[in-house]
Formats: C-alpha cells, sequence, structure tokens
C-alpha cells in the first residue's frame, strides 16, 4: 500500500501564496531542527527532514511549483528530486548564503595594478591596461574538440557535470555536490582533444580595455570592470577584472583625506619679520604671505586647492605647515648681529622663554618641590 504524501504548503508550514523568501526561511529553520546531524538516531527527525527537503526542492523551483500547484503530486512524475539528507548541516546553510551545489559556474575574476599621479587624482584619469586571460581557444571555439572529434559522456560524473565529495567526519560527515573536474561542469567529453589547448577549451589570450579612474579616488581602492574576467565553466557569467589604484608620491604634498598638506621650510628671520613666500600646487604655484612673528608648526590655509571627494566632489584645501629652520653655522658677522639682538630680549620680545626661564630658576633656588 501506497504512503499517503503530506501537502508541500502543509510540511513547510506556509500558506499557497508564500513568498520565495517565506518559504526559503521556513524551510531553513525546519533543516535547522531536524537534521539528522543534529538528530543522531533519531528516526522521527530524519524522516521530517526528507520531507522538508522534498518540499522546499518543488516548491523553491518556479516551474515545478507551478506544475504541483496545477496536478499535485502526480505533476512531478519523473522529476529528479536532490537526496538533501546526505548534504551535511554546514553544507545546506551554504546553499543559502552564496554557496550552494551550483555554485562555480561564474569564471574566474582578474586583478591588475594602475599607477597615477597625484594632479590626476584631482581630475580624474584614464588608462588604457593591457593584460592576458584565459579565454575560448580560437582553435576549438571553446568546446575542447579538435574538427571531426565525436562527443561521448564524461566518464567522471556519467554526463551529468557534477560529482558527489564527502565532506567533514564522524557527526559533521555529510557530501557535498560539486562541478565535475574532468569535464568542467559540461557532462561530455570528446574522443579527440583539441591540439592547441589540450580539450580544455581555454587558452591564453591578450585583451586590452580602457579603464575610467574618477577624481578623488584613494590608494588602493579598486576600479571594477564588469564582464572581463575569465569565462565560467559552462561559457556564460564572466568574472570582473579589477583595477587596483597605486597613487605615486608627490615630492611636496602629502594626501590627508582631501585636504593636501605642504611643509614650507622658512628662516627664522622670515618668521620673525614676515615674507612672501611662493609654495607648490597641484596646478603650479601660489603666494603666500607668512605674517611677523610665525610660530614653528602654524598653519595657513588655501581654500579649495586640495583634491575633490570621490562622492561630492567638493574639494578639500590645501594646508601649509611651517617648519622654521635653525642655521647651524653662522659667520662672525651674523653671529655680532644675534648677539646684539639677544642683549635687547626682554619679556615683552620672547614672553614664553622668559616665562620658562623664570619659573627654571625659581625651580634651582628652593621655589619649586
Amino acid at each position: 500500500m501506497a504512503t499517503q504524501r503530506r501537502d508541500y504548503y502543509e510540511v513547510l508550514g506556509v500558506s499557497r501564496d508564500a513568498t520565495p523568501d517565506q518559504i526559503k526561511k521556513s524551510y531553513r529553520r525546519l533543516a535547522h531542527k531536524y537534521h539528522p546531524d543534529r538528530n543522531s538516531g533519531d528516526a522521527d527527525a530524519e524522516t521530517k527532514f526528507k520531507e522538508a527537503a522534498e518540499a522546499y526542492e518543488v516548491l523553491s523551483s518556479p516551474d515545478k511549483r507551478r506544475k504541483y500547484d496545477q496536478f499535485g503530486h502526480a505533476g512531478l512524475s519523473g522529476a529528479g528530486m536532490h537526496d538533501f539528507s546526505s548534504m551535511g548541516f554546514d553544507d545546506i546553510l551554504s546553499m543559502f548564503f552564496g554557496g550552494g551545489v551550483r555554485s562555480g559556474r561564474r569564471g574566474a575574476d582578474l586583478q591588475t595594478e594602475v599607477e597615477i599621479t597625484l594632479a590626476e587624482v584631482a581630475t580624474g584619469a584614464e588608462r588604457t591596461i593591457e593584460f592576458t586571460r584565459q579565454d575560448f581557444c580560437d582553435e576549438c571555439g571553446g568546446n575542447g574538440a579538435a574538427p571531426g572529434s565525436r562527443r561521448q559522456s564524461c566518464p567522471t560524473c556519467g554526463g551529468y557535470g557534477q560529482v558527489e565529495q564527502a565532506t567533514g567526519f564522524g557527526m559533521l560527515f555529510g557530501r557535498m555536490v560539486t562541478t565535475c573536474p574532468n569535464c568542467g561542469g559540461r557532462g561530455e567529453m570528446f574522443t579527440d582533444p583539441c591540439k592547441r589547448c589540450g580539450g580544455t577549451g581555454r587558452a591564453p589570450k591578450k585583451r586590452v580595455v580602457n579603464v575610467q579612474l574618477p577624481a578623488g579616488i584613494h590608494e588602493g581602492q579598486a576600479i571594477r570592470v564588469r564582464g572581463e574576467g575569465e569565462p565560467g565553466s559552462d561559457g556564460t557569467q564572466r568574472g570582473d577584472l579589477h583595477c587596483y589604484v597605486h597613487v605615486t608620491p608627490h615630492p611636496f604634498l602629502e594626501r590627508h583625506g582631501n585636504d593636501l598638506v605642504c611643509n614650507l621650510p622658512v628662516s627664522f628671520t622670515q618668521a620673525a619679520l614676515g615674507a612672501k613666500i611662493e609654495v607648490p600646487t597641484l596646478t603650479g604655484k601660489a603666494e603666500v604671505s607668512i605674517p611677523p612673528g610665525t610660530q614653528y608648526g602654524q598653519v595657513f590655509r588655501l581654500t579649495g586647492m586640495g583634491l575633490p571627494d570621490l562622492r561630492s566632489q567638493r574639494k578639500g584645501d590645501e594646508l601649509v605647515q611651517v617648519t622654521v629652520e635653525i642655521p647651524q653655522k653662522l659667520d662672525k658677522q651674523q653671529e655680532q648681529l644675534l648677539r646684539e639682538f639677544a642683549e635687547t630680549e626682554d619679556k615683552s620680545v620672547m614672553p614664553q622663554s622668559k616665562g620658562f626661564f623664570d619659573k627654571l630658576m625659581d625651580y634651582l633656588s628652593g621655589g619649586g618641590d
């Protein structure tokens, strides 16, 4: 006597108008609860898991679900069904988070590096990139067969394009279905393989593409060129080309976010008396007024002369930071002039220095602890 099969919607606990996400969520909950890896020796849990897996196999497929809604279980006669109970629990989860038994068809991504200057970061740039990728063989058109070769089923996978592999150990033991390594998922091979590519259907091929680099791009960021990677195992879904940016150092300017920093060395006389000094910028040079009494580390801002923001394109500033250079050697005249200047110093000239030495004298004379 045949066993009465339960309604698949009842098995998963969802309504007949449930969305694919609701069906997936319900099955994931049941798989977590009843999977044999978590219920060792519990025959009832194993039965419920298989029942839920069978229901999900049908209701997650638009075509099978349509047939089931129209004809019931009879509409699925002869339809291939996966035995989900042979998969480990981690394998079940991987089906819902980017992995799964039918992943791996997409081709490999490629990466390269492009070099630009800081000035090009400010304006944006274009680069022509030449690279080599594994592509369809010109001799066989990508099918791996020599002219006149006959097709035959792959002896490794039996023509299915997929094979089962054991995973894990002990309580975590299971099986995972992966792309056949012998035929690359095609399910067939040829009696006489292509001599140029050795039957792989792939051969190295040069490729030239133009890449647009937007203004404001940062060191290490990548531009993705879709579809310029290698073709997938079934000849579709090419991978992408990732172009990583390297910005060559500027001799005078250093990037800080969208601002540029320029260290400007000045003499102590320029700092004390003031001066007008030309500084480098990305577009040439600009004049900066150093007022009398400028201190070491003081910053002057050139508004809008920095780099554009990658998103808003609003420009940063150029920050000119002063460093005061002290001469290491003086001639006799310079030394005499400085000594005469030193004799004129009092608190109104260098209050910070006099304040420090006054405190030091008090400390040494016992005025401090």
